[in-house]
């Protein structure tokens, strides 16, 4: 009860009010230390464990409300959390009478007029609002933040390694230019790895020496089952959505495919077989390409139906923290692309009364199955993937130079370097290159000089004045899909989205009556002829570590209680295959299958090792075909020519500045993960490519120490 008893007053009666009976470690760490130090802080525990009043309970205690000015503000990566979070603190705050603010695009203009008028109490907010705030009127930043006591970072692990982390690194730089003291950040996370994460995460927030991590390990039992049906064709095997079916339809679930068609398939497809046996009708799809409206009403339903089971099909849209209620089971088909995901996945179900989580895995492929069960070990070791964060992130830098520029419509370069020289995102970046950049950007009239200033070129003020600026991340070009006057949803467009095609949208299949490309709208209609609708994966990068241990499982002779008989039978019949190469070591040994006519090299590595690879292969004349899912290369020369290469390739004497300079010559698309990276000289959008898409490092580790193992 130590903590308790530091809280305020009105923040003891919420307590009591809600019938707690004690408060959850996390909650008790955190309020003993918030309130009794000045250090900034990373609360890190599993999802729904209360890390959110473990840092809103202290802070609210803390804050001087009597003061003029915001005093807390809380930053999201999704819109749909503020809406989520805004009614948790909204409650809490009543107890204050403290007033709580959304601020975003959807959020209501008269609220936001009202803060103006009187800065005051919490705000919550995205990176991107705060960037508009930054670019149009920077002084209603200076206004309502310029005495913050305490941000607060909602699940920063979605932040870092990203664009938009560098992007929210530098958006928290300038708000503590701007700032009278200096505010505290309370940061939280469900999925940070272990201590060799921590500098990462305290360098995110600029304050490494006061920063502290509080982080709560105790465990949550997961009960997992894994099954296999082999899929034969794009769509998902029957047996699987029956099995699918029986799993789920006496409970509340959520499912998680890989892919938005994919989630669209699993809804329709699951409604379908229950309307064939007079189940129920609570089937529903949710992910970006539906309509907002709609994602709401489904998780208004989820949240509020405490009698009707339901199915939900997802993407990350439900991975993260939103408070549906309580789920009884997590379905993952097919294996997830991180540990990191599935942790967020697993944790979304068993929420109420610390029940365990329930969570089954389908495979459809031999190869998935294989890496949902690395996956699943290495999630039992409480391993997660580390997040490497950008050292120089040139492509940032020009966004923030063009908001920055914006923001003080005009300002001298001498001034501009020192700014950005300053900011914790770019501390890395010599002043050198700053300039070479701002004189690049002149040079092609995104920026121009004006006297002594620099202010925004005429092909500066096209960009800065697209709504799309705000964020850092590239977005679709996304068309309307409505039937009779009624929005469905937004779909990217692709060769397949044409007349009379059939698509999957919003949990029901749609004909495509017309496309109107001017104004970026599709037409749709009930579809009822049975054609088979289309629909597109996606990728991801995979880590090394998970590789690692796909081999490793491959290798030994191990059989796996969680998983049922077919599961168990596709893996002993995949060690059978790999038992006639004789590795013991992980780290550097490497199969090289070799018949008469074929030859594999499987690499077993990361996704970024494998691209490189590819290319320092392509340029040494190993003309080879790549295969993500099974990490491996097929060789098309012969097996001497192979090892003569792989030889000299060894002590990686590669002029990959060439060989990168020819790639991005040959398809300058492959730069379009970088938003900004078009804007920057050649030499930089090379950089970009070895520290972002490749990984030139690991590459040149993993050829140095490779052993080549023949069956």
């Amino acid at each position: 009860m130590i903590a308790f008893n530091l809280l305020s007053e009105p923040i003891r009666k919420y307590i009591r009010d809600k019938g707690w009976e004690s408060l959850r470690p996390i909650q008790e760490a955190a309020i003993q230390r918030i309130l009794s130090t000045e250090n900034n802080y990373v609360l890190i525990s599993r999802t729904a464990s209360g890390k959110t009043e473990a840092a809103f309970l202290p802070i609210l205690s803390r804050a001087n409300f009597k003061k003029e000015g915001v005093r807390i503000l809380y930053i999201s990566p999704l819109i749909a959390l503020i809406n989520d979070q805004f009614r948790r603190v909204e409650e809490l705050c009543e107890y204050l009478d403290i007033p709580v603010t959304k601020w975003h695009g959807e959020a209501s203009r008269g609220q936001k007029e009202k803060l103006l008028k009187n800065p005051s109490g919490i705000v919550l907010i995205t990176p991107e609002s705060l960037e508009a705030m930054f670019v149009n009127k920077p002084y209603n930043v200076k206004h309502l933040f310029e005495s913050l006591e305490f941000v607060v970072i909602d699940e920063i692990h979605s932040f870092l390694g990203s664009d938009r982390g560098i992007q929210l690194q530098s958006i928290l730089s300038r708000l503590q230019k701007i700032n009278k003291t200096k505010f505290k950040t309370l940061a939280l996370s469900a999925t940070v790895s272990d201590s060799n994460q921590y500098v990462e995460l305290k360098n995110f927030i600029g304050d490494v020496e006061n920063t502290k991590i509080i982080r709560d390990i105790t465990p949550k039992p997961i009960n997992a089952v894994f099954r296999y049906f082999e899929g034969t064709g794009a769509e998902l095997p029957l047996d699987l959505l029956k099995d699918l079916y029986v799993q789920t339809r006496n409970n509340k679930s959520l499912i998680f495919p890989n892919a938005r068609g994919r989630v669209e398939e699993v809804a329709v497809k699951l409604r379908k077989i229950s309307d064939k046996v007079g189940g129920h009708q609570n089937y529903f799809s949710h992910h970006s390409s539906v309509d907002k409206e709609v994602r709401e009403y489904v998780e208004f339903f989820a949240k509020n139906n405490t009698y009707q089971n339901f199915s939900i099909a997802c993407t990350s849209t439900l991975e993260l923290g939103i408070d549906i209620g309580s789920v009884d089971q997590v379905v993952q088909i097919d294996a997830t692309h991180s540990i990191a995901s599935l942790i967020q996945r697993v944790g979304r179900s068993g929420r109420r009364d610390d029940k365990a989580s329930n969570l089954f895995l389908y495979a459809t492929n031999r190869w998935t199955l294989l890496q949902s069960v690395a996956c699943w070990l290495l999630y039992e070791e409480k391993y997660i993937e580390p997040v490497i964060l950008k050292e120089k992130a040139y492509d940032i830098l020009v966004h923030q130079i063009l908001s920055t520029v914006k923001g003080t419509s005009g300002i001298l370069k001498k001034n501009l370097i020192s700014v950005l020289q300053e900011n914790n995102a770019f501390k890395n970046i010599s002043k050198t290159d700053i300039e070479e950049i701002i004189d690049f950007l002149v040079a092609k009239d995104l920026l121009e000089k004006l006297e002594f200033e620099l202010i925004l070129g005429i092909e500066g003020e096209k960009i800065v004045n697209n709504r799309e600026f705000y964020s850092v991340f590239q977005t679709e070009d996304l068309f309307k899909v409505s039937h009779k006057g009624n929005k469905i949803g937004e779909i990217p467009l692709t060769i397949q989205v044409r007349e009379d095609e059939n698509i999957y949208l919003s949990a029901r299949i749609w004909k495509i009556a017309h496309v109107d490309l001017k104004s970026k709208k599709i037409e749709v209609i009930p579809a009822n002829d049975g054609k088979k609708p289309i629909f597109e994966g996606n990728g991801a990068n995979i880590a090394e570590r998970i590789r690692q241990k796909m081999l490793e499982i491959l290798v030994s002779k191990k059989e796996y209680d969680f998983l049922d008989e077919p599961s168990q039978n596709i893996i002993t019949e995949m060690q059978k295959e790999f038992s006639i190469f004789d590795i013991n070591d992980l780290y550097s040994q490497r199969p090289l299958h070799s018949t008469n006519s074929n030859l594999t090299f499987f690499s077993f590595t990361s996704s970024k090792i494998n691209k490189t690879l590819k290319i320092v292969f392509d340029a040494v004349g190993i003309e080879n075909f790549y295969t993500e899912l099974e990490s491996a290369f097929e060789i098309k020369i012969n097996k001497d020519e192979f090892a003569q290469k792989l030889k000299k390739l060894s002590s990686f004497d590669v002029n990959i500045d060439l060989v990168l300079a020819n790639v991005l010559d040959a398809n300058p698309n492959i730069l379009d993960f970088s938003k900004y990276g078009k804007f920057l000289p050649v030499k930089f959008q090379l950089e970009i490519l070895k520290n972002s898409y490749y990984d030139l490092l690991g590459c040149e580790r993993f050829l140095r120490s490779l052993k080549i193992v023949n069956n």
